[in-house]
């Protein structure tokens, strides 16, 4: 019998990041369960996604893009900006779904045009979609300086609408649409030939082009898709907040950008999973709850503590391409 044969199986290190990150998500968790009592509860952990369903949205549509390579900074802009429209728009008297479909349209229509600038005219994309994040940032005060209450009763009945759970564990409708974003995304970027573009892309993007694969669509249609999430996602906070405000999410693209690389996802394009970035996003909400247990420490040890979690992301992620060259 060769050795070969007797070796364990070599376990894929494009895998290693999603399963370091789990990992962390794991110790932080376990180490809260231990300390604090009813932090293991049913209701924590479903707190995590009703907290953060809109991150979870938002880091969706920058797992598209960073894939690809690029960058969007302007995510928590868009978001800021799809809470006033919703509030003007709601009540100014539309109808709920004519609102909604307004919103989306906003944000997928800035996400194509900041993608059509990126291509054409070969922008880097952090400058672009800085220029996005300015643009819808100011476009939010042009609505209102001030913040906006949504009163549309439909809108307020939905947001504190509630899913009653076996263990009287209760989610929002919120945490379902973030969850049906997720199996999107993961549907279109391992089975549709989009996907596996984006995915080429931010492998090499001469030779995808080369394969004859459509590396321009791909290229334009993430900032698409990021700007639709990141409308969607600045609507699930408004229903999370029942307001409108140009100040809301402000920093919220670098929270973003935080979970879909301690997720997994290289900065370089390419390699990367949805499931990481939830798993990010998820480990960010851990830190947050172990703080807000812990009631004496400042918010801001949850900056501290991802910024740290952010760097050991980053050093073992030039230690695996390192690896790999």
């Amino acid at each position: 019998m060769s050795t070969s044969a007797l070796s364990p199986a070599r376990f894929p290190q494009r895998f290693l990041p999603v399963v370091a990150t789990f990992a962390v998500f794991v110790v932080t968790f376990g180490a809260g369960s231990i300390r604090y009592e009813n932090f293991a509860s049913g209701q924590v952990v479903a707190n995590l996604f009703v907290d953060n369903s809109f991150l979870i949205v938002l880091a969706v549509g920058m797992t598209f893009v960073i894939l690809t390579g690029g960058i969007d900074l302007s995510v928590g802009a868009v978001a800021a900006l799809s809470t006033m429209i919703a509030a003007a728009t709601l009540n100014a008297g539309w109808p709920p779904l004519l609102s909604i479909i307004t919103v989306l349209g906003s944000g997928a229509t800035l996400g194509l045009l900041m993608g059509l600038v990126i291509h054409h005219f070969e922008v880097q994309p952090f400058i672009v979609t800085l220029a996005g994040m300015f643009l819808a940032r100011g476009l939010c005060f042009l609505i209102s300086v001030e913040s906006v209450s949504i009163t549309e009763p439909s809108f307020r009945e939905f947001a504190s609408g509630a899913i009653t759970l076996p263990g009287d564990v209760t989610l929002t409708y919120s945490v379902v649409i973030a969850l049906v974003v997720v199996l999107a995304a993961l549907y279109v970027l391992h089975l549709t030939r989009f996907g596996r573009t984006v995915y080429a892309v931010g492998g090499s993007e001469s030779s995808a082009r080369l394969m004859g694969l459509a590396t321009s669509r791909a290229k334009v249609g993430v900032y698409v898709v990021s700007g639709f999430c990141s409308a969607l996602g600045g609507l699930l906070f408004s229903l999370y907040m029942l307001s409108g405000y140009g100040l809301h999410a402000v920093g919220m693209e670098l929270d973003v950008i935080a979970a879909v690389v301690i997720g997994g996802t290289l900065l370089a394009g390419g390699t990367g999973y949805v499931v990481g970035s939830v798993v990010g996003v998820l480990v960010l909400g851990t830190v947050q709850s172990l703080i807000s247990f812990e009631g004496t420490l400042s918010s801001w040890w949850t900056k501290i503590v991802i910024g740290a979690l952010l760097l050991a992301f980053i050093v073992l992620q030039r230690l695996i391409v390192r690896r790999q060259a």
